[in-house]
């Protein structure tokens, strides 16, 4: 029989799992919005934007759906200080990076939306990565069980 020791986690890792847990919030409001195609949401956009967007292959919408849901999974685990976060984390950047693929090289979407779409897709994808790397590292002192 195993018995996991799990130490007390320092107050800045609470601040980290609740700002993962309000962008990844974020990011599935966002996600709910282009799914259900709200008034919110198309205001955001032009209209050769919106006919981009619903033109979104099923794959790449697929992969939005992983990222944000996955991601929000994995910070309620963070919260919950289970190991099985990092899991999660790790298929949310799985799924971040394939839809980047389609943002910005099938679509070209820089192109359409400008600089921000790039700098947004970079933000996305390093804080998928640290959010990934940060998981590994409760996991390693002992904070996640």
């Amino acid at each position: 029989m195993t018995n996991s020791i799990t130490t007390k986690p320092p107050v800045w890792f609470w601040i980290i799992a609740v700002v993962a847990l309000i962008w990844n919030a974020m990011g599935v409001m966002q996600y709910l919005g282009q799914a259900y195609d709200t008034e919110s949401f198309r205001s955001q956009y032009t209209a050769e934007q919106l006919e981009i967007i619903s033109s979104t292959p099923a794959w790449a919408t697929a992969a939005f759906a992983i990222a944000v849901f996955f991601g929000l999974l994995a910070s309620l685990s963070l919260l919950l200080k289970k190991k099985f976060a990092y899991t999660l984390f790790l298929l949310s950047l799985l799924g971040i990076i394939v839809q980047l693929y389609h943002n910005l090289i099938v679509v070209e979407s820089v192109d359409i939306y400008g600089p921000a779409a790039a700098i947004m897709s970079a933000m996305i994808l390093v804080f998928g990565i640290l959010l990934l790397l940060f998981s590994k590292y409760a996991i390693k002192k002992g904070w996640l069980n």
